[in-house]
């Protein structure tokens, strides 16, 4: 009696913590943490994808999930070839379904040039993973590097792209964010890319001497008015964070929001160096989440390169300012409307 009891209980505990493991989930997110900078996840046809910088020599790395949390490793969305455009440099890459094709942007060194010159190519697939080839690689030269390419297509049907001008002057480097109108083919500008932001509040200015980045741009339009979040300062060190700027055009002016940065290292919490993110709906649609990588050990000396994908809720108030409630590493609920 006493053998069956204890089976009993053991059993049911089993299912208490499958149970609650099923309606929490714990940053880094993953059966294991996926070790990925500059994450995009995006959702097609019941199903969320995930892909980011995980191979910067080789390509892509494509994963599958129904929640956001479990994650099954799915391939190679996009891998280098022989002739490959692009020597090393594979950075950022995005998914956009757009009349009926997946459109993956992402960034790349191109081959023999001097010195190192970075560009975008845009790439296509029948199948949201992939496998994903070069359509227009290089996409287009407007004469300075080019990286984390984000296709924003308007309610009217007209696509932009918004990118981050990456370089380097008198010593520092910086990264300036541009926008474009696009042709409605996606196969090159249909206008001159104009400067939209560029490193200017305190917070941007941790280290002027050296960095004077705003990068990473994703677009999102609610209620009539367009936000913009972005990346800010280098991703190797702790200071980088998330901000985001409003505007009533893609082109702007864009404004930032005075309480920025929205997302920023916790050192008591375990996060260090949040940033390069999107934003995702939960599966009914109901929840909007913000996917960020940050330092898989918060403690390894800066720089560090090595990254872990995160989710946490965002939140609009009721007179429009966006936050994160966030980082976190203690349990959170599961997103609306994933399986339990």
């Amino acid at each position: 009696m006493k053998k069956n009891i204890a089976v009993t209980l053991l059993g049911l505990f089993i299912v208490a913590g499958t149970a609650h493991a099923q309606i929490s989930y714990v940053n880094p997110v993953g059966n294991t943490p996926i070790h990925m900078g500059d994450p995009f996840a995006f959702w097609h046809d019941g199903k969320y994808y995930l892909i980011g910088t995980t191979a910067p020599g080789e390509g892509f790395h494509c994963y599958e999930s129904k929640d956001l949390m479990h994650w099954r490793l799915k391939g190679w969305a996009l891998r280098k070839t022989e002739d490959c455009w692009a020597t090393d440099a594979f950075w950022a890459p995005e998914v956009k379904f757009y009349r009926g094709k997946f459109y993956m942007t992402y960034s790349g060194r191109v081959r023999d040039s001097n010195p190192g010159k970075l560009l975008m190519g845009l790439a296509v697939s029948d199948k949201p993973e992939g496998p994903y080839r070069d359509l227009h690689a290089p996409w287009f030269d407007p004469g300075y590097s080019t990286i984390d390419g984000h296709i924003f297509v308007d309610t009217d049907e007209t696509p932009w792209l918004f990118f981050s001008r990456n370089g380097s002057k008198d010593g520092y480097s910086f990264g300036l964010n541009y926008g474009v109108q696009l042709a409605k083919d996606l196969s090159k500008p249909a206008g001159e890319p104009v400067k939209l932001i560029e490193a200017s509040q305190p917070w941007e200015r941790v280290k002027w001497k050296e960095n004077r980045c705003n990068e990473g741009a994703f677009v999102l339009k609610r209620n009539g008015k367009y936000y913009m979040t972005y990346s800010a300062n280098h991703t190797g060190y702790d200071h980088y964070g998330v901000g985001y700027a409003t505007a009533d055009h893609p082109l702007g002016p864009w404004i930032k929001a005075p309480e920025n940065p929205i997302l920023s290292s916790n050192k008591q919490r375990g996060v260090s160096s949040p940033g390069h993110s999107c934003l995702v709906r939960s599966p009914d649609a109901k929840e909007m989440f913000m996917v960020y990588h940050s330092h898989a050990d918060p403690n390894v000396p800066k720089p560090s390169m090595d990254r872990v994908v995160n989710i946490d809720r965002v939140e609009f108030t009721t007179d429009g300012k966006m936050r994160v409630i966030g980082p976190t590493r203690s349990p959170q609920r599961m997103p609306s409307g994933a399986a339990r």
